[in-house]
């Protein structure tokens, strides 16, 4: 009997060889990009001139990673909680039209949020601090309620049944399940606060936005870029410290990073 495949009416297209994957074709992507910095780097006087502002590199930078420390952790201290109140039964009805007093930090321009932080708390660090939280604050608020109104029912009838307190199962059973949403939430609300944090500037608290700011306004660009590229560099590596918190604290059985 000869070996005849039967013919199923579809012609496939040619074999072409494995496509790249998405991933690998944006790996390499950034590897060019990394590239083409490099040469950049060694063929132009443009890094000598940006590593001349390095005194003001590192004592603006202590300033802008402060302002973020004070902004974001106070919003984590606040949103956390606010998130998992709304999450709750008795808030069910009223949780969306209060989670839009939260979106205005984040509907109103932060500029124009830190001009009317500064009309009642003055000039300096602590209006500064106060719009950087305004506008820190939606993202880890919007995903504890999230986590917590999507955590698998049947897990919370069945905590419930082991004779299990509300306070127990929010603890062991709700919050573990929430956790990865929840860091998701402070790991854009972080990237969020360190990209806006230059804004300070403007109304007197320091940080990288002095040499942002002063370098456009006399046209300046190596002092531009001293604080432009410090900014973004802070900007990954909070995500990416934020991202190795979220992979280890986050249990393993609900971690799909694991």
């Amino acid at each position: 009997m000869s070996d005849i495949k039967a013919w199923t009416g579809r012609v496939g297209p040619p074999s072409t060889g494995r496509p790249l994957p998405v991933p690998g074709i944006a790996a390499l992507l950034w590897l060019l990009l990394a590239a083409a910095a490099v040469l950049w780097w060694l063929a132009s006087d443009m890094p000598a001139e940006i590593l001349s502002y390095e005194e003001d590199i590192v004592f603006l930078g202590i300033q802008h990673i402060e302002l973020v420390a004070w902004a974001g952790g106070l919003a984590i201290l606040t949103g956390v909680p606010a998130g998992a109140m709304l999450s709750r039964p008795a808030f069910r009805r009223s949780a969306e039209l209060i989670l839009q007093v939260f979106n205005l930090g984040t509907t109103i321009p932060t500029l124009a949020v830190l001009a009317l932080s500064m009309t009642v708390l003055g000039i300096g660090t602590v209006p500064s601090v106060f719009g950087l939280w305004a506008a820190t604050l939606l993202p880890i608020v919007r995903n504890t309620y999230a986590g917590l109104r999507n955590v698998p029912t049947p897990l919370i009838e069945a905590a419930r049944g082991m004779g299990m307190t509300a306070g127990q199962v929010f603890w062991r059973v709700e919050l573990p399940n929430a956790l990865f949403i929840i860091f998701g939430g402070v790991r854009t609300a972080l990237s969020i606060c360190v990209g806006t944090a230059p804004l300070a500037f403007l109304i007197g608290a320091g940080g990288l936005g002095e040499l942002i700011f002063t370098g456009i306004a006399l046209n300046d660009l190596p002092m531009m870029l001293a604080g432009a590229i410090p900014t973004a560099l802070l900007a990954v590596l909070t995500d990416f410290v934020v991202g190795r918190l979220q992979i280890h604290l986050v249990p393993r059985g609900i971690n799909p990073l694991r």
